[in-house]
């Protein structure tokens, strides 16, 4: 028998309502929920507002879109007149520059690698490296980090799994990124192992590292699948474990596939460039001897950011594409921000940004300072707080989801020095429901009389 018409409004909210309570109950079907909600804000943010389209230009008041003659033009008046070489030294600051609390001096430019002490020992066709024990990343949203780390620990014995990482790197379970700092204080306060990272790593160094038994973890950039089901450029992370000379392939860990999923060496190559070629080794105490022998001068960690600069270096020299050209040149102002060149760092990243437009718009990395925040560091202390503003609205704006606690705290910063005092503090504000307890944000807050 047909139930009355009239009752179906009804028994339509009744099952809503079932539905909605069954998914508090039931964590599984909470998610799948969550993820459907995801997927449905991600495909009405895409289909309004592509990030790719949206362009940061140095010098400017905000985000824009500019035509290909006016690419050319800032390329060519970059090049000319600002263009940063190994000797430059940064301009004397102005009384707008006058933020800074150490006059940056010209960046050191190694002109070698340093010899090893010892002649290293041949390495073996392939490695591999047994007992990481495999988690996947999936079932909680963006649980890369928490999850390559715990993989990390618990090979060398540490009794936790990626739940217990999670909620201390990011408090905020929809946070866009986990940096590597943030993983190596889980490291020092959580876990009673060691953790060193370092940038301007090679594959020679991940290849004896594994061959003496050291996962590695590195953050690369992979074209993923989002929610939305289309691919872009995104950050990853993963733990390497194993190399084959003769497949030309590596083994890692990855979170988001499978267990011993195989990277071609020209793959991981490319992916890691756009990260810096930065890595991270988790180790116990007792074994850093050991560690130190393997690492040699990336010990010295102004050797190993000098070194990082010399390879981008050679990355500009090797450049014959807009996208080769972007990664180079902000892995140079990369590596100059490491060193306190911030004007140089400045420069470079203006470089970086003339090339962006001219990449093939399916592969931008409009997440680049989600992840890496170099470029605030450098235009904030060289007193440019517009281009700090203008970066950080068309980083949030690159997203539905605007979860980024470091461009709220580095727009704070340049507001603070604009005058703009309630805007700073509202973006601090933001900052701390993002992340609890986020240092920085609390020390400008307290700055500030809040």
């Amino acid at each position: 028998m047909e139930p009355d018409r009239d009752r179906r409004p009804f028994l339509l909210f009744l099952l809503i309502v079932i539905i909605i309570i069954c998914a508090g109950l039931f964590t599984p079907l909470r998610e799948k929920i969550a993820y459907r909600v995801d997927d449905l804000k991600s495909r009405l943010f895409y289909m309004f507002s592509d990030p790719a389209n949206t362009l940061f230009v140095p010098g400017q008041s905000g985000s824009a879109t500019i035509s290909d003659s006016d690419v050319e033009a800032t390329i060519s008046q970059f090049i000319t007149e600002a263009a940063p070489t190994e000797t430059e030294v940064p301009p004397t600051p102005t009384a707008t520059q006058e933020v800074i609390t150490e006059e940056p001096t010209a960046t050191e430019i190694p002109t070698a690698t340093p010899e090893p002490t010892a002649t290293p020992e041949p390495l073996p066709e392939s490695s591999f490296i047994s007992g990481v024990k495999y988690e996947t990343q999936h079932g909680i949203w963006n649980y890369c980090a928490p999850t390559n780390l715990s993989m990390a620990m618990t090979f060398w014995g540490w009794p936790g799994q990626r739940l217990d990482v999670g909620p201390k790197v990011k408090p905020f379970e929809k946070d866009k990124n986990v940096m590597f700092y943030e993983l190596e204080e889980f490291v020092a306060d959580n876990s009673g192992l060691r953790s060193l990272v370092r940038p301007g790593g090679t594959a020679e160094l991940l290849k004896r590292l594994i061959v003496k038994g050291y996962p590695v973890l590195i953050e690369k950039g992979s074209f993923m699948q989002e929610v939305s089901g289309r691919y872009s450029w995104m950050g990853h992370y993963n733990i390497v474990t194993g190399y084959d000379d003769a497949a030309q392939e590596w083994t890692v860990q990855d979170s988001y596939y499978h267990a011993d999923y195989k990277v071609p060496y020209d793959t991981l190559e490319e992916e890691w460039q756009s990260f810096n070629h930065q890595f991270m080794i988790v180790y116990p105490g007792d074994r850093e001897g050991e560690v130190y022998n393997i690492l040699g001068p990336y010990t010295n960690s102004h050797w190993a950011d000098n070194n990082a600069l010399h390879m981008a270096d050679a990355q500009i020299e090797a450049a014959e594409t807009p996208e080769e050209y972007f990664y180079a040149y902000f892995n140079r102002g990369t590596s100059q921000v490491a060193l306190s060149d911030f004007f140089g760092a400045a420069q470079s990243y203006d470089l970086a940004y003339t090339y962006y437009p001219d990449i093939e718009t399916n592969r931008r990395p409009y997440r680049m300072v989600w992840y890496q925040t170099g470029p605030y560091y450098a235009y904030y202390y060289c007193g440019r707080y517009y281009d700090v503003i203008a970066l950080a609205e068309t980083t949030l704006a690159s997203t539905s989801e605007p979860y980024l606690e470091e461009t709220h705290y580095w727009r704070a910063m340049a507001y603070k020095e604009l005058g703009e005092i309630e805007k700073a503090r509202d973006d601090l504000e933001r900052c701390l429901e993002l992340h609890k307890g986020f240092t920085a944000c609390e020390a400008l807050l307290y700055e500030l009389g809040y």
